[in-house]
């Protein structure tokens, strides 16, 4: 059983509005960017009130990311102990994942801006929940799917979480430009592309008999 980190949920109004002002500002321009003030002002309360619920600035970046965060490991939790292979419940990880990115983009936006800050001690720190909380989840699925003779044993667990989870950046961040891109038919349904991607993954691209 893997431990997931505490996270609340059951935020008052006062402090959605906070999470969700920290949020817009984390995401357009960074964590060292960013002031209480700021915050207060596009929260429409006052810095005492804001930090009534989140001690400092730090508290309340992490709030706003393992609320993010949370989404995934949500997701995790249905999964772990449904009914169905393996290959199921990564396919449905994947398509749940790619939605909940494309229905939070912001808190998507914050989470790669940091990530992909070079030396961004910030980076780290997300990288630390994701990896804690969600990546070596999804490893331990498919490495579980290894034991039950599901998956090939010669797979390395940790490529194909990554490959999934990837993916999924991939097509938040690429939409844009698909667009332009002729004979794209998946640019337009995260679900086709979901799919797709978890059909080449599972079943590779060689037809049964070649090689």
């Amino acid at each position: 059983m893997h431990k997931k980190p505490e996270t609340k949920t059951n935020y008052s109004g006062g402090e959605l509005a906070i999470l969700e002002a920290a949020e817009i500002l984390f995401a357009q321009k960074g964590f060292d960017a960013v002031s209480m003030s700021a915050i207060a002002r596009l929260a429409n309360t006052s810095k005492p009130n804001i930090y009534h619920h989140f001690k400092n600035k730090h508290d309340l970046y992490l709030a706003v990311i393992k609320t993010a965060v949370q989404r995934s490991s949500a997701l995790l939790d249905a999964l772990e102990d449904s009914p169905g292979t393996f290959r199921d419940r990564l396919t449905e990880f994947s398509s749940g994942q790619l939605n909940n990115i494309l229905g939070h983009k912001r808190s998507t936006q914050l989470i790669l801006r940091e990530t992909l800050s070079e030396g961004s001690k910030h980076g780290q720190e997300i990288t630390g929940l994701v990896m804690g909380n969600v990546f070596n989840r999804l490893v331990a699925m498919v490495r579980q799917g290894q034991q039950e003779k599901e998956f090939r044993e010669d797979i390395d667990p940790t490529l194909a979480a990554f490959m999934i989870v990837s993916a999924n950046m991939f097509f938040f961040q690429a939409s844009p430009v698909m667009q332009h891109i002729q004979d794209v038919g998946f640019k337009d349904d995260a679900g086709i592309f979901s799919k797709g991607v978890m059909d080449v993954l599972i079943n590779g691209m060689l037809c049964e008999g070649a090689g």
